[in-house]
């Protein structure tokens, strides 16, 4: 769905959406609406995304501890009955971000994770390097006895530029989350519990240097950077929902 950078720099932010307005006015003068939002009234789409993790849940253990080299696995696929599911590795070494996937027919994603070894067929796109990141996706996955652990979905407000990817920026709104037990391809809006309440999630994405014009956004916006794990954030929440309801 959206062009991929492999190997990138991620700056998140917390805004109120009134700023995200602003902020929406400054980013068009740089970057373009990208193709999926720009045909949307609202110029977003639905993202869902369905976590991986071990019954000892290592992967957000690895987030909550601060350590350096870690990684996620999660599916991720878009609100059309019969589109592809995207199996994604995305890793943190130090400060860089470091994504792998692989395009995958949605009819295989039950025997893929009930340990099936992958297969050429599989994929959507057969080559080489997406096969290679759903074998690396299955070894980890077996390695770490991972399930379905959660569902998170929201609408996704992207801008990219139109002949490079070195410089993506998203406001991710109505973040939802709901617990899993198993594979469930659910829509937008599964469940009441809005992970971040009203708040948007604005990330700036960039694979060299910190342009000039992201360094006057964050100042002339009074930007702070700080943690938005949709992951490590539904489950924190979830359980301070249910320490609240006992």
């Amino acid at each position: 769905m959206e062009r991929l950078q492999r190997h990138r720099f991620e700056l998140k932010y917390r805004i109120s959406e009134a700023k995200a307005q602003q902020i929406r006015f400054f980013v068009q003068d740089y970057l373009k609406c990208d193709v999926y939002g720009a045909t949307q009234p609202d110029l977003s789409y639905s993202v869902n995304s369905l976590y991986i993790d071990s019954p000892n849940l290592k992967t957000y253990q690895d987030t909550i501890n601060g350590d350096r080299n870690r990684f996620k696995l999660r599916l991720r696929y878009y609100n059309f009955d019969d589109s592809p599911v995207y199996f994604e590795i995305k890793r943190r070494l130090n400060k860089i971000i470091i994504k792998k996937r692989a395009k995958v027919h949605r009819w295989a994603v039950n025997d893929l994770l009930a340990g099936q070894i992958p297969r050429a067929d599989f994929l959507v796109q057969q080559n080489s390097e997406e096969f290679a990141a759903l074998e690396e996706f299955s070894y980890l996955q077996n390695l770490l006895i991972a399930k379905p652990s959660m569902h998170v979905s929201y609408r996704r407000e992207a801008y990219e530029m139109e002949q490079s990817n070195a410089v993506r920026i998203t406001f991710d709104r109505d973040v939802r989350s709901t617990v899993l037990k198993g594979v469930a391809f659910l829509t937008h809006d599964p469940g009441d519990f809005k992970v971040f309440g009203d708040e948007v999630i604005l990330e700036l994405k960039f694979t060299d240097r910190f342009p000039l014009w992201l360094q006057e956004l964050t100042q002339l916006f009074h930007l702070r950077q700080e943690s938005a794990a949709k992951y490590v954030d539904s489950l924190e929440g979830l359980r301070f929902k249910k320490i609240q309801m006992a």
